[in-house]
């Protein structure tokens, strides 16, 4: 089932969120308690399901690291990526590396992207919604051109 859904929360001074029960119930299981964060893009935190971070793995094994933007991507994709184990509140702990490259501070916005989650500082994520708000439809046809090529 894709992860959808908007939530509003708070990162404490230690940078622990507490991931929203639909969110939980969605990314973890009673045998997949892990997950990962890595840098996103525009600067957002990617939260993955152990299963959703191996099946990217996987496919980024496909590219070529003869190209240098390439092994720079890996380099810094891999490299700023980690495991996290949700505490019994359902609070993960953010890397402090991953909160500055966010620009996280106490309000945050977690976002669900179909196979993963994204943790956004709200007023950057109110930001990118107002300003492609008036574009929906031209991205729709977009999405939907690159769905027709594949």
């Amino acid at each position: 089932m894709p992860l959808t859904g908007t939530f509003e929360r708070s990162l404490d001074d230690k940078h622990r969120l507490a991931l929203p029960k639909p969110v939980r119930d969605q990314i973890l299981s009673d045998t997949e308690t892990t997950l990962y964060a890595a840098p996103g893009n525009d600067r957002c935190i990617a939260l993955y399901s152990a299963k959703s971070f191996q099946e990217l793995a996987d496919r980024l094994t496909k590219l070529s690291s003869a190209q240098s933007d390439v092994r720079n991507y890996l380099r810094m994709f891999y490299s700023q990526a980690e495991c996290l184990e949700p505490d019994k509140q359902g609070r993960i702990r953010l890397p402090a590396r991953l909160v500055a490259f966010a620009g996280l501070e106490s309000q945050t916005t977690l976002v669900g992207v179909r196979d993963h989650a994204e943790i956004w500082e709200t007023s950057r994520w109110e930001g990118l919604l107002a300003s492609h708000a008036d574009e929906f439809d031209s991205l729709t046809a977009a999405a939907m051109q690159a769905l027709e090529k594949q």
